[in-house]
């Protein structure tokens, strides 16, 4: 008999809700959820899909071990008893500095931070290596400067704002943003706004653009600086807002008084009266920016942030309706890491800091090939695939190899997985219990806690519980007392006063609260993930407390357990919190509670970019004269979530596009099949020629060269980018700006 469950798609970070009709254990239709009040019906392409992540061949169903050239299956126990052992004698051996943590959760399931991040730290180490260090982190650093938290991240108000502009964002495509498409459209379609797209490829989403600025690739700062030094230079920046709500600015005046703003945006290949009459767009619009990859995975990406920021500020747009606005969350996305405090930890052979809690995958081949005795030996993986999602394929799988332990949990046999010493299975999003916490809407905070809506075939768990029989074996977890077991049989208040009066009597409970809580709750609700949500809400911070009782829940002692009771109640997602529409800067946590816009750190950096040395910089190499942005988000890729390729009937959608006139200068022809090279490594596609394309610029979409069922599907962008080809300070890779060569085959 065929049931329908209410759920949301696992394949990006809008998280879009969805209706799945199950049938003899398996997903057979997939259709928008309606009810969901994100998403409202709206879904894309990959969500109608994602049968073909639940069911696919390569799904894992025991652990296994390496023996020789391949894998044994072994029990749970055994598994558990000789990773633990290992991984106990490498740090006993070596110091917690050779443990490292991969993971996090990625687009769909984040519950599992909380256990994994308690696992690394009760070994003494801090090396928690995640996605976030491969995109966002550069952003961050600047926003825990300017904003006081690294976390607090900004979004456009896109409900209220005349003019949006997309800056290395080609949200059509890879949204960002709830019902991107329908928002799209409505400002594009709207004569009374405006839609402006900052991008050097005529994108999907420049299509539908009022303005669009096809901007040399990798002059984004410059450019971003030349347009703040006209609003400076004019008179047309804010000087009450910047009075009342910024400080900095007489120090960040010197960057942009003099520069020569028509030289540098000669240099950006774009026309100077164009953009001095968007300049005075942005100083009368009520308008908003959303940035991405463009910038965040290109040339100077940590000063592009910051640039962004001091735009929004001398116009006046953070912390105003129709602007940039900090949103509310119930959990924030990641630890504010301030590397100028001494507990900050930074990479033994890089040097690089912890931003946001986490460390960069850039560096951790380099961390494994040190000889430093520190060097990385061990590292966890859950969730993730550094083979194939994050840069340099060949330095991580030569890395990977000098390693005295990996351990890869996962749903399928990854090609991390196939390289590891032991894999153990996971239930997918589907099995369990889950939710993220991605915090992209405003002014309302949401919320969903997917439910299982079928069951795993085969022996599987949860990470969760997968990192607490590790802990368990490790001895990281103290003794509990049979008296809490019971009280978590029983209701839920009991249980609540019960836990606080073991807190109160053993000092180490509260370091690994989700362990403690997983195991003597997760019994009783049939999920750890499901218990743990239960104690964050018991135990939310006074900013969301606030926020929940803007949206209607109790502020009373009993709102944690309400607002469980509520998500349980709506499997579609529900509104938990909504920000205060009368305080906009209710969250900036600088000393003077203003935006504090200079950043002493950053002053050489920004001060030296001009057209003379970027033109110099930019000029092409001989050997490499093309500029590939790996990365390009299209309805045919979802990272390396989607690896069946029936999802795609099969069909190759690696293809690099290219100008026609670079087409024709090299002799190439459309569909003829090339080989990229680049410093890193090389790769055969497909070519497409298209005047979307940029003069000089190739584009290759990420997400494929997945080995499916011992069979490779498409080219892996990612062997093209070199590790060390990154951002200076954060060391996210510079994927949007690969020099390379395209050669016919």
């Amino acid at each position: 008999m065929a049931t329908r469950h209410k759920t949301s798609c696992v394949c990006c970070a809008q998280n879009c809700g969805l209706e799945v009709t199950v049938e003899n254990n398996r997903i057979v239709k997939v259709n928008p959820d309606k009810d969901n009040p994100r998403s409202q019906g709206y879904v894309c392409r990959k969500g109608l899909k994602v049968i073909h992540y639940q069911h696919n061949a390569d799904r894992l169903k025991h652990p296994l071990k390496r023996v020789g050239d391949g894998f044994l299956e072994v029990s749970w126990d055994q598994a558990i008893d000789e990773i633990g052992g290992k991984l106990r004698g490498l740090v006993d051996t070596h110091g917690p500095k050779c443990f490292a943590y991969m993971g996090g959760g990625g687009q769909s399931c984040h519950f599992e931070a909380a256990f994994g991040v308690r696992l690394l730290r009760g070994l003494g180490s801090h090396y928690h290596y995640s996605a976030l260090a491969q995109e966002l982190t550069g952003m961050f650093w600047v926003h825990g400067r300017v904003f006081g938290r690294q976390y607090l991240l900004m979004l456009p108000d896109e409900h209220q704002t005349d003019m949006l502009v997309a800056i290395g964002w080609n949200g059509w495509m890879s949204h960002q943003m709830a019902q991107a498409r329908r928002r799209l459209k409505r400002i594009s379609d709207d004569p009374d706004k405006l839609l402006v797209v900052i991008d050097p490829r005529r994108s999907e989403t420049a299509e539908k653009a009022d303005i669009h600025l096809p901007l040399r690739p990798g002059t984004d700062a410059l450019l971003l600086k030349a347009i703040i030094a006209i609003l400076i230079q004019e008179g047309l920046h804010k000087k009450d807002y910047m009075e009342n709500h910024t400080s900095g600015l007489e120090q960040i005046l010197p960057w942009f008084a003099d520069f020569d703003a028509r030289s540098a945006i000669k240099v950006c290949g774009l026309d100077y009266d164009q953009i001095r009459d968007l300049c005075g767009l942005f100083a009368t619009r009520n308008w908003s920016c959303h940035t991405d990859l463009g910038i965040l995975m290109n040339r100077h990406s940590t000063v592009t942030s910051y640039l962004a920021v001091i735009l929004l500020a001398i116009c006046g747009r953070i912390g105003v309706r129709g602007g940039n606005v900090i949103p509310g969350h119930l959990m924030p996305m990641g630890a504010h890491s301030d590397e100028r405090d001494s507990r900050t930890w930074k990479t033994v052979a890089t040097g690089f800091p912890a931003i946001m809690g986490t460390f960069p995958p850039n560096v951790m081949p380099e961390e494994i090939n040190s000889d430093n005795p520190d060097r990385l030996r061990a590292v966890l993986v859950s969730g993730a695939n550094p083979l194939r999602s994050y840069a340099d394929t060949s330095a991580y799988e030569q890395a990977f190899a000098k390693l005295d332990l990996l351990v890869t949990i996962d749903i399928v046999m990854s090609e991390t997985a196939a390289l590891s010493h032991y894999v153990l299975p996971a239930k997918s999003a589907y099995e369990k219990w889950d939710a993220t916490f991605f915090s992209w809407t405003f002014p309302e905070i949401y919320f969903q806690m997917r439910k299982p809506v079928v069951q795993p075939d085969g022996d599987l768990r949860e990470e969760s519980e997968i990192m607490t029989a590790l802990a368990d074996k490790l001895g990281l977890a103290p003794d509990i007392p049979e008296s809490l077991y019971e009280a978590a049989r029983g209701d839920r208040m009991k249980y609540g006063l019960a836990l606080m009066q073991y807190a109160q009597s053993e000092p180490r409970a509260m370091k690994v609260m989700p362990y403690v809580v997983g195991k003597t709750l997760g019994p009783a609700l049939g999920s750890p993930n499901l218990a743990a949500l239960w104690g964050l809400l018991r135990t939310a911070p006074a900013s969301f407390r606030k926020a929940a009782a803007r949206a209607g829940f109790d502020p009373g002692p009993m709102m944690g357990e309400q607002l469980f009771q509520a998500i349980l109640d709506n499997p579609q997602g529900m509104w938990i919190g909504k920000s205060d529409p009368d305080n906009l800067f209710e969250y900036i946590s600088t000393e003077d509670r203003k935006i504090n816009l200079f950043i002493p750190e950053l002053a050489t950096w920004v001060d030296g970019i001009d057209a003379a040395s970027e033109d110099k910089d930019l000029a092409p190499d001989p050997k490499y004269p093309l500029i590939l942005s790996v990365g390009r988000h299209f309805d045919y890729n979802a990272n390396t979530i989607m690896r069946d390729p029936a999802w795609n009937d099969y069909r190759d959608h690696s293809k690099i596009l290219m100008n026609p006139a670079d087409a024709e200068s090299l002799g190439l022809a459309d569909g003829q099949r090339v080989k990229v090279v680049t410093e890193a490594g090389e790769e055969e596609t497909t070519l497409e020629i298209t005047d979307a394309a940029r003069q000089g610029n190739v584009v290759i979409p990420h997400g494929f060269g997945l080995v499916f069922q011992g069979k490779k599907y498409g080219a892996n962008a990612n062997r093209l980018s070199k590790n060390t080809h990154r951002d200076k300070l954060a060391a996210t890779p510079l994927h949007r700006y690969v020099p390379c060569r395209v050669e016919g085959l």
